[in-house]
């Protein structure tokens, strides 16, 4: 049956779907096949069950067939079916097949008629078949049925899509001849994914149905409506004959008698009929197959080569070696220690570059977040002058004091350092957090062995707990010694002549500036409050510097429009405009002076509400702070508008002065033995505790096996790369096995498919008259069908179909009947 080539290429396939179904990639191997796409009532279940040779497809009125079918005829000495989801299990009675596919496919759609894309797989083994995979896809359907939804001819268009689409996927069309053939979906439909007819074979059934006198001999004989690889005729059971339990075998004795007695078809006899069909598929099929497989070798090639090293690795895996676990848990360890030192020293290996995390989060704590605490912490100009002011007095008691008292100096210096404390410990905490975040990203490289990263994790986050509290302590010891001790001799610091020299020179205006201002920030800011008649809000080039805020025309600073100095300013929070899409916030005078010309308060504007926090965050830097709640105003309003005498003032003067001298120093201190203490402390040691005491910890922690015992992920992985490695060996050795004389024919010449797009136009394109009518051939010629080389030309009448009546005529078009099949 069917020729060598097929015979010896098919079983291969098959042996390929048997290697990876294994595996379950199955749906993902792009394997040649062949899909049945037609109407309901086409015919189609037909077909297949003459591959077969045994009634065991459901039948009945409106989709019976609401699933794919994957079919997969294989030649065996014995007969029986086997389903992919019942697998070892055999069925020998056809009627019980029928009634599993049943049972399935209402098990995954339910009973009211819905259909499903998931299909069911199904093997026939027979000696009455050829080697042939098939897919039976649903019948397209117009109109819903029941409960059948109201896209349901989307669904199924879709579902068959899915199958067709495929460049690997031989499309069987089948069309009824007693319909037009220019409006048949099935043609529609492969037109649209193969609109050059590379892969699609037309069958035409139920010719023994059309009125008496009419044929599809044109159709058949490639020359109406052509495809490029033609069409191929069949005669199925009728539902008569099938209710009468008609064999098979006889219904193919009667096709074939059909052919040879009809007189239109008996010179085609030899190339119609079921037969012939499993033929010419089995020939497409070796074609299609010789041209996929060189593509599924190189692919087949190249996973191979992905899990070589892997499998290896695996092969001569042995889980219960004593020695085994402990060479792993040595590597795990050590693989541990230098990815977290990598990850603190910046020279990882996989470089996050979405966010900063390990050492460069630490780092942009100790020199950006940590300054900024420190500057957020200083207190109010105003707030501190009254502080040293009840401290002056307060020292004094009841005598009027001539001097400046030194007390008062160190009880304001105390309690700015010991308000040090809290962003010291903050930035602790930052660092801990992020150390711990270090630890967890370093640990997932053990998800290997879960009480391996369990018990790890849990060791040095103890280890680094246990550092902070040290750490903590020894950061309060250096606030306390600062406490212990005002130095007032150091080098760095004003002292008291210098602190009144300052004091009554800040009362005189500089006659110059001062060259080596820092500039704190620049950026496009939006005046707000500019009336209308000057031009209403404008968008100005803004400079702010330790001294003064200035604005200009441009960037390039060349125009200058403004320069407000910092004395005496403050922000408060302006509410976003209804109108306006910008975020505001305002500067204003604390002395109840103009600001900005005739202004109070100067409204800037910025596009987002981050840049408002961000130039609040540089005013904050330049001494500019925020406006106290109302609150708080009102509670201190009564103490804000104390008088004090010029001495008074003077003597506050200078110890604002000296305060300012003293706490820099102390600032400058911290900010330098801070990063210092928490490297030694806590980052340095916690590096050397996962270099020298982590592996003597997780031995004294408990069981060694059972800490070294695999992840289940880990072990399903394990089988699932061998058992995908040996497939994949297994399948290119199939390959291998392929026989170089496989028969192959070459594709058939291009035919003009105008007429498909016509139809799909909604309207069939009728063949055009012809003034001379061609001849028809008598029963005794007998042409070349499509198992013989063709002659030059075929004649015969060009209509849809013949019949004796008035049949429209067209003038003889070359031969474009298919290649011949050997068999």
């Amino acid at each position: 049956m069917g020729n060598r080539g097929m015979e010896d290429l098919i079983p291969l396939v098959n042996r390929l779907q048997d290697a990876f179904s294994s595996i379950g990639q199955s749906c993902n191997l792009d394997l040649p096949q062949i899909a049945v796409v037609g109407g309901q009532s086409a015919g189609k279940s037909s077909v297949l069950e003459n591959f077969v040779g045994k009634d065991f497809l459901p039948r009945g009125s409106g989709i019976v067939t609401r699933r794919p079918l994957v079919l997969q005829l294989i030649n065996a000495n014995a007969e029986w079916a086997e389903f992919l989801h019942l697998k070892g299990k055999k069925f020998t009675e056809f009627d019980e097949v029928r009634q599993e596919i049943e049972a399935e496919t209402d098990r995954v759609t339910g009973a009211n008629k819905g259909i499903s894309p998931v299909p069911i797989n199904l093997r026939v083994y027979s000696p009455h078949v050829l080697n042939l995979t098939l897919i039976d896809l649903p019948g397209i359907t117009k109109v819903p049925v029941g409960d059948q939804p109201a896209d349901i001819e989307q669904q199924i268009r879709d579902m068959i899509m899915q199958f067709i689409c495929r460049e690997s996927c031989l499309i069987l069309a089948v069309t009824p001849a007693n319909t037009d053939l220019a409006n048949s979906d099935a043609l529609k439909l492969a037109k649209d994914v193969d609109p050059q007819g590379m892969r699609t074979i037309g069958v035409i059934t139920k010719l023994d149905l059309m009125d008496e006198g009419t044929d599809a001999r044109d159709v058949l004989e490639n020359k109406l409506l052509p495809l490029r690889r033609g069409y191929i005729g069949v005669v199925n059971r009728s539902q008569k004959d099938i209710e009468g339990k008609k064999d098979i075998k006889a219904a193919l004795a009667a096709e074939r008698k059909f052919f040879l007695s009809h007189p239109s078809y008996r010179h085609l006899a030899d190339s119609m009929g079921t037969p012939y069909l499993q033929k010419a598929l089995n020939q497409q099929l070796t074609n299609h197959i010789r041209d996929t497989l060189p593509a599924f070798r190189s692919k087949l090639q190249s996973q191979v080569l992905a899990l070589d090293k892997e499998a290896e690795e695996y092969r001569h895996f042995r889980p219960d070696d004593p020695s085994r676990k402990t060479k792993a848990l040595l590597q795990m360890v050590q693989q541990f220690s230098v990815d977290f030192e990598k990850r603190i020293e910046g020279s990882g290996d996989q470089v996050d570059t979405v966010e900063l995390s390990g050492g460069a989060k630490i780092n942009r704590i100790f020199h950006e977040r940590f300054p900024f605490e420190l500057v957020k912490m200083e207190s109010d100009d105003k707030e501190m002058r009254r502080e040293i002011s009840y401290a002056i007095k307060n020292i004094h008691g009841i005598r009027t004091g001539l001097f400046t008292p030194d007390m008062a100096f160190e009880a304001i210096v105390k309690k700015q350092v010991v308000k040090l404390k809290e962003p010291c410990i903050k930035c602790i905490d930052l660092v801990i957090q992020e150390l711990i975040n270090t630890v967890r990203q370093c640990a997932n490289k053990l998800a290997t062995f879960p009480m391996l990263r369990e018990e790890t994790e849990r060791i040095v986050t103890s280890h680094i707990r246990d550092r902070e509290s040290r750490a903590k302590d020894q950061i309060l010891l250096l606030i306390d010694v600062q406490l212990a001790y005002i130095n007032t001799n150091h080098e760095d610091f004003i002292g008291f002549a210098n602190a009144q020299q300052r004091s009554s020179q800040a009362n005189k205006t500089s006659s110059a500036g001062n060259q080596d201002i820092q500039v704190i920030r620049k950026g496009w800011l939006t005046i707000n409050n500019i009336s209308i008649m000057k031009g209403g809000a404008k968008e100005y080039w803004f400079v702010l510097t330790a001294e003064s805020l200035s604005w200009f025309k441009d960037d390039e600073e060349k125009e200058k429009k403004y320069m407000l100095p910092l004395d005496n300013l403050k922000v408060r929070d302006v509410e976003k405009s209804f109108m306006s899409s910008k975020h505001m916030f305002a500067i204003f005078n604390t002395e109840q002076r103009n600001v900005f010309k005739d202004n109070r308060f100067l409204e800037l504007a910025c596009n987002t509400q981050e840049e408002v926090d961000s130039w609040r965050a540089s005013l904050l830097r330049a001494g500019v702070y925020p406006e106290k709640s109302s609150v708080e105003s009102e509670s201190s309003g009564t103490t804000e508008n104390f008088s004090m005498d010029p001495q008074l003032e003077r003597k506050v003067e200078t110890i604002r002065n000296l305060v300012d001298s003293y706490m820099a120093i102390v600032n400058k201190c911290i900010r330098d033995l801070m990063p210092k203490t928490i490297m030694h402390l806590m980052i340095n040691n916690v590096k050397d505790f996962i270099n020298a005491e982590l592996l003597a910890q997780l031995y004294s922690a408990g069981d060694q096996n059972a800490l070294m015992d695999e992840s289940q992920e880990q072990v399903q992985r394990r089988d699932e790369v061998l058992r995908t490695h040996h497939a994949l060996k297994e399948a290119l050795a199939i390959i291998g096995d392929i026989s170089t004389t496989t028969i192959s024919t070459p594709l058939p010449p291009p035919v003009d498919s105008s007429w498909l797009q016509a139809g799909q136009g909604g309207g069939r394109r009728s063949p055009p008259p012809s003034p001379t009518a061609p001849r028809r051939m008598s029963a005794g010629q007998r042409p070349a069908g499509r198992g013989a080389p063709p002659p030059p030309s075929r004649p015969g009448p060009l209509g849809p179909f013949n019949n004796s009546g008035d049949s429209p005529q067209v003038p003889n078009r070359p031969n474009r009947a298919p290649p011949s099949i050997p068999r």
